[in-house]
Protein backbone atom coordinates (compact mmCIF):
# COMPACT_ATOMS: atom_id res chain seq x y z
CA UNK A 1 0.00 0.00 0.00
CA UNK A 2 2.54 2.28 0.86
CA UNK A 3 4.46 1.74 -2.45
CA UNK A 4 1.39 2.89 -4.64
CA UNK A 5 1.27 6.07 -1.98
CA UNK A 6 5.08 6.84 -2.54
CA UNK A 7 4.50 6.17 -6.40
CA UNK A 8 1.61 9.14 -6.32
CA UNK A 9 4.22 11.33 -4.36
CA UNK A 10 7.23 11.00 -7.06
CA UNK A 11 5.28 11.14 -10.40
CA UNK A 12 3.27 14.37 -8.98
CA UNK A 13 6.83 16.21 -8.07
CA UNK A 14 8.02 15.20 -11.83
CA UNK A 15 4.71 15.97 -12.94
CA UNK A 16 5.86 19.59 -11.44
CA UNK A 17 8.93 19.58 -12.38
CA UNK A 18 8.06 19.15 -15.97
CA UNK A 19 5.70 21.66 -16.74
CA UNK A 20 7.63 24.65 -16.51
CA UNK A 21 10.76 26.16 -15.24
CA UNK A 22 8.61 27.48 -12.14
CA UNK A 23 7.17 24.13 -11.11
CA UNK A 24 11.18 22.97 -11.64
CA UNK A 25 12.07 25.82 -9.06
CA UNK A 26 9.03 25.29 -6.60
CA UNK A 27 9.93 21.61 -6.44
CA UNK A 28 13.94 22.59 -5.74
CA UNK A 29 11.91 24.55 -2.88
CA UNK A 30 10.21 22.05 -1.75
CA UNK A 31 13.18 19.16 -1.75
CA UNK A 32 15.62 21.85 0.90
CA UNK A 33 13.57 20.92 3.41
CA UNK A 34 14.77 17.59 5.11
CA UNK A 35 11.75 16.21 6.08
CA UNK A 36 10.97 16.54 2.77
CA UNK A 37 13.83 14.80 1.73
CA UNK A 38 13.60 11.72 4.41
CA UNK A 39 10.10 10.86 3.29
CA UNK A 40 10.85 11.16 -0.77
CA UNK A 41 14.35 8.74 0.83
CA UNK A 42 11.78 6.66 2.36
CA UNK A 43 9.54 6.16 -0.40
CA UNK A 44 12.32 5.36 -2.69
CA UNK A 45 13.60 2.78 -0.36
CA UNK A 46 10.35 0.88 0.12
CA UNK A 47 10.01 0.80 -3.59
CA UNK A 48 13.34 -0.79 -4.10
CA UNK A 49 12.32 -3.30 -1.87
CA UNK A 50 9.07 -3.67 -3.88
CA UNK A 51 11.14 -4.62 -6.88
CA UNK A 52 13.71 -6.35 -5.11
CA UNK A 53 10.89 -8.54 -4.05
CA UNK A 54 8.90 -8.84 -6.81
CA UNK A 55 12.13 -10.14 -8.63
CA UNK A 56 13.01 -12.60 -6.01
CA UNK A 57 9.34 -13.62 -6.01
CA UNK A 58 9.42 -13.88 -10.06
CA UNK A 59 12.56 -15.97 -10.04
CA UNK A 60 10.72 -18.45 -6.96
CA UNK A 61 7.93 -18.86 -9.20
CA UNK A 62 10.09 -20.61 -12.05
CA UNK A 63 10.77 -23.45 -9.60
CA UNK A 64 14.21 -21.90 -8.23
CA UNK A 65 15.10 -20.84 -4.34
CA UNK A 66 12.09 -22.66 -3.31
CA UNK A 67 13.90 -25.12 -0.98
CA UNK A 68 13.85 -23.76 2.64
CA UNK A 69 18.18 -23.07 2.49
CA UNK A 70 17.66 -21.31 -0.88
CA UNK A 71 14.71 -19.57 -0.25
CA UNK A 72 16.81 -18.31 3.04
CA UNK A 73 19.73 -17.08 1.45
CA UNK A 74 17.97 -15.43 -1.64
CA UNK A 75 15.72 -13.42 1.28
CA UNK A 76 19.14 -12.23 2.89
CA UNK A 77 20.55 -11.41 0.08
CA UNK A 78 17.21 -9.69 -1.11
CA UNK A 79 17.98 -7.50 2.16
CA UNK A 80 21.34 -7.16 1.19
CA UNK A 81 20.45 -5.33 -2.48
CA UNK A 82 17.66 -3.12 -0.79
CA UNK A 83 19.97 -1.88 2.06
CA UNK A 84 22.15 -1.14 -0.88
CA UNK A 85 20.06 0.52 -2.92
CA UNK A 86 18.69 2.41 -0.18
CA UNK A 87 22.20 4.22 0.73
CA UNK A 88 22.35 4.79 -3.55
CA UNK A 89 18.75 6.38 -2.93
CA UNK A 90 19.89 8.69 0.20
CA UNK A 91 23.38 9.40 -2.17
CA UNK A 92 21.06 10.79 -5.01
CA UNK A 93 18.58 12.71 -2.81
CA UNK A 94 21.27 14.44 -0.34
Amino acid sequence: MITFFALAILLGLLAESLQSAEGFANVQSIMDNFLVKLIIWASLTALMYHIVGGIRHLIMDMGYWEELDSASSSAKISFIITAVLAVLMGVIVW
